[in-house]
C-alpha cells in the first residue's frame, strides 16, 4: 500500500528542485513568477487558493503539490471537512472529463478509416 512520510516528501521535493534551480536557474525563476503572479488575485482568498490547488492536485496526480498544498492548507487554516469537499468537486471534474473524452475516443473511431 503507497503509504509515504509526506514531510519527508515535501522536503525531498526541496532539495530535488534546488538541484534542478542549479541545473536551469530560468526554467525555475519562471515557475516561481508564474505561481507569485498566481497568487496576486484579490478575488479568491489564500485559503480559497489552496483548496484549488489541492483539488488540482488529485486530479494531475502530482505528489509533490499534494505534500506542499496540504501543509499550506493546514497552516491557513482549512479544515478536513472543507478539503474533502474540495476533493469531491475534483473527482466529479476527473469523472467527468473522462466522460467528455470516452465521447471524443468513439467519435474519432467513427472518423478513422476502415469498415
Amino acid at each position: 500500500m503507497f503509504n509515504p512520510d509526506w514531510k519527508n516528501v515535501r522536503d525531498s521535493l526541496m532539495e530535488r528542485v534546488g538541484d534542478f534551480a542549479k541545473a536551469n536557474p530560468q526554467a525555475v525563476a519562471g515557475y516561481a513568477r508564474l505561481e507569485e503572479g498566481a497568487g496576486k488575485g484579490k478575488a479568491l482568498d489564500p485559503k480559497t487558493r489552496e483548496l484549488i490547488s489541492l483539488a488540482v492536485a488529485a486530479t494531475t496526480r502530482c505528489d509533490g503539490c499534494i505534500a506542499v498544498h496540504a501543509a499550506k492548507a493546514k497552516e491557513l487554516g482549512c479544515t478536513k471537512e472543507e478539503i474533502a469537499d474540495a476533493l469531491g468537486v475534483a473527482v466529479a471534474m476527473n469523472a467527468g472529463a473522462a466522460l467528455v473524452y470516452s465521447s471524443r475516443i468513439l467519435e474519432a473511431f467513427d472518423q478513422a478509416p476502415g469498415k
